[in-house]
């Protein structure tokens, strides 16, 4: 029998962690990935039998081939802490690595949660990131500090569960608007050789709008389609908008020391 290896990256996700760790506690080993959080995520983790390894962040990339040093087993499952894996995904991982699995990468479905409904549209069903159970040294991850892309080291293409895991990407409102603001500056950097405006930023915010909300038929998921579209636009205009900023001077306006005048 195979066996395999899952890794959770977090970071001040006490709240998550531990359904995401006993979600993969099934695998042979479980690793969390943690960049010295100060909420207690790696104590909860460490208690529930997951083995805890610090990888200071220096990007999304970076961490997650960081990630991939750390794992011992043939095979390798990738989970967010906003992720679940259920019971369907782990039986037919488990049954695809008793045999001969045809691939050696394979993308994993993902059922968004948000607002108290699940999410069918929007491009958020079946939403799919990287590829996130392949064989030990079949891929690696390029170093952009967001949305990092992957390289795959396999001549056996690339497949598809059937079964999906679930996200739950934000606990609140709060979360939604600290993580937009987080991953717009990191993704500001991306664009630095594109160069961005003002007017550039404006466009691609609407247009994010109008491709999640019109064109992949958010607007079918009611207030949740809206809050996704909303945030998409919102992401992509400071994503921009900080990228142009890079390139100007704003500083405040220089003012000399005033002095009162001689005699008062």
């Amino acid at each position: 029998m195979k066996t395999i290896s899952a890794y959770v990256i977090a970071f001040n996700e006490a709240d998550k962690i531990e359904a995401a760790v006993s979600s993969v506690l099934w695998a042979d080993e479980v690793i969390l990935c943690d960049s010295a959080s100060t909420d207690g995520t790696a104590d909860i983790a460490k208690k529930l039998g997951a083995r805890v390894v610090q990888i200071p962040f220096k990007g999304f990339g970076d961490l997650r081939n960081r990630a991939l040093n750390a794992c011992k087993c043939d095979w390798i499952f990738s989970l967010d802490s906003d992720e679940r894996c259920t019971p369907e995904t782990r039986d037919e991982i488990l049954a695809l690595l008793e045999g001969d699995p045809p691939h050696d990468v394979y993308f994993v479905p993902r059922r968004n949660w948000l607002m108290g409904r699940w999410v069918k549209f929007g491009g958020w069903y079946p939403n799919y990131r990287q590829p996130q159970l392949f064989k030990r040294g079949a891929l690696s991850y390029t170093l952009e500090p967001v949305h990092e892309g992957y390289m795959t080291h396999s001549d056996r293409g690339l497949g598809y569960l059937r079964n999906p895991i679930w996200q739950v990407p934000f606990r609140n409102f709060e979360e939604i608007i600290r993580k937009m603001n987080r991953y717009s500056t990191l993704g500001a950097g991306k664009l630095q050789r594109e160069g961005a405006t003002m007017w550039r930023a404006l466009g691609h915010g609407m247009w994010a709008f109008i491709k999640h909300y019109f064109i992949k038929l958010g607007c079918l998921d009611g207030w949740a389609g809206f809050v996704i579209a909303f945030g998409n636009m919102e992401g992509s205009f400071w994503r921009h908008a900080k990228c142009h900023e890079m390139t100007q001077d704003w500083s405040a306006p220089r003012q000399d020391p005033l002095t009162r005048p001689v005699g008062q």
